[in-house]
């Protein structure tokens, strides 16, 4: 069935400010239509209950805590509202809530910088992604941290060898298969082959998309190395 022309957002932000200025950018749209705007995770969960919206644009932290609600909105929403997509926004670059963010699947998820608020082609496009069922993932969290200066295996990635580990860091910054193939002499069919021993090795649900398995990977690859930071 295909989506209405208009997308239906919730937006969940406690301050004030940001919250006006996100709800002037999507008012400005029309393909958005913003259902509620809402300040906390409770407001939030409330509103999706209610408005039963095509896509959730929220902050990382929000009362009652203001330590992780927006990642347990989408975990809560992922189990009970499966169908709605989920653009999570934060101040900084945090691994750990990534991976959360994208688990079990990375599917109908976005995690954006809050800096990108002010780019309203950014976060409409996330909204459209997530909608649609894909996933976002900020290149500037990615550039971040594949810049970290001190690097360590997490214990994951110390199951794969030394050319499975160097061909996912090459996957982590955006190399195509052919690229890779090319700059490490390799064919693509034996890229392809160390690529599936290394979703296999990191233990992805063979279940999920490909490149659902292949973003989750990439993510497992960077809080390792974001953790040298």
């Amino acid at each position: 069935m295909d989506r209405p022309t208009q997308l239906r957002v919730v937006l969940a932000e406690d301050s004030y400010l940001i919250r006006e200025g996100l709800r002037l950018l999507v008012g400005s749209v029309p393909d958005l239509d913003l259902v509620a705007a809402v300040d906390s995770l409770p407001g939030l969960l409330a509103a999706v209950a209610d408005h039963r919206p095509d896509a959730v644009v929220t902050d990382i932290r929000m009362p009652p805590t203001h330590v992780d609600e927006g990642i347990r909105a989408a975990e809560q929403l992922a189990s009970e509202h499966p169908g709605v997509g989920v653009v999570v926004l934060s101040n900084y670059v945090e691994p750990e809530w990534a991976l959360r963010l994208f688990e079990p699947t990375s599917a109908r998820r976005a995690y954006l910088l809050k800096e990108r608020v002010g780019d309203l082609a950014q976060v409409l496009a996330a909204v459209n992604a997530v909608a649609a069922g894909g996933t976002v993932l900020d290149p500037m969290v990615v550039d971040a941290l594949v810049q970290a200066r001190e690097r360590r295996e997490a214990s994951l990635l110390s199951r794969l060898t030394p050319r499975e580990l160097e061909i996912l860091s090459r996957v982590a910054i955006g190399d195509s298969n052919a690229r890779i193939a090319e700059e490490l002499v390799l064919t693509e069919r034996t890229v392809e082959k160390h690529i599936t021993s290394v979703l296999a090795k990191l233990g992805l649900d063979p279940h999920d998309s490909a490149a659902h398995r292949r973003v989750r990977a990439v993510l497992v690859y960077l809080a390792a190395v974001g953790d040298q930071e």
